[in-house]
């Protein structure tokens, strides 16, 4: 068995100040973003969303950002599956990019919403036809007997939609926004003593912290 203890790296590409940061962590979000960008990340946004059960057990899986802004952090997912389940009962969730390039860790805790119809819709028609074909095939999270059955699927799809190049939007298709209350930027550093800055809101303002590591 590998002696995983010994797997280690000393962190020493950048470092995070408080003197340096922006007074917005949506702002010092999309520094670190287009900084990622310009490093060639790999998926860039990439981020783990972690939700809770209605019997209160975790659950995470990797989900693809698709814009970020005032109004917070969107993805796009069935809403029949496990998590459009799960924020559908308790809209508390936490979010975490990992960027290894950069030495480079985002963690966001905030509350998720509906995007609006129109939205939801303007995004699907952007997406590439095997991927809107993809969306009405999938029960999500479903136990299915075969991947025949998602081939099967599929095919019945493309047969209904024939050679329409944009497919109408699943009822069961949408997408999230999740508003943060706490944001923490995380800079790995040497000798595991890392740099993290908290911005937390606190009656509509930021109030920012250095943490210990």
């Amino acid at each position: 068995m590998p002696n995983i203890t010994q797997l280690r790296k000393d962190y020493t590409l950048h470092s995070l100040d408080e003197n340096s940061i922006l007074p917005s962590p949506i702002l010092q979000f999309e520094k670190w973003w287009g900084e990622a960008v310009s490093a060639n990340v790999l998926e860039a946004n990439a981020m783990n969303l972690a939700t809770v059960s209605e019997n209160g057990r975790p659950s995470s899986r990797i989900v693809l950002l698709k814009s970020f802004g005032d109004d917070g952090f969107s993805f796009y997912s069935n809403l029949q599956s496990n998590k459009g389940k799960q924020l559908s009962q308790n809209p508390f969730c936490a979010l975490t990019f990992f960027w290894p390039e950069l030495e480079r860790q985002v963690r966001i805790e905030g509350e998720a919403t509906r995007v609006s119809n129109d939205k939801a819709d303007e995004y699907f028609k952007s997406r590439p036809r095997e991927s809107q074909i993809g969306a009405w095939a999938s029960p999500q999270s479903s136990a299915i007997a075969s991947r025949n059955i998602l081939d099967e699927r599929y095919k019945a799809i493309e047969k209904k939609f024939g050679k329409e190049k944009t497919l109408p939007r699943p009822n069961q298709w949408g997408g999230f926004v999740v508003k943060p209350f706490l944001v923490e930027f995380w800079q790995g550093r040497r000798s595991r003593l890392h740099d993290r800055i908290q911005y937390t809101l606190l009656d509509g303002k930021w109030i920012v912290n250095r943490l210990a590591p």
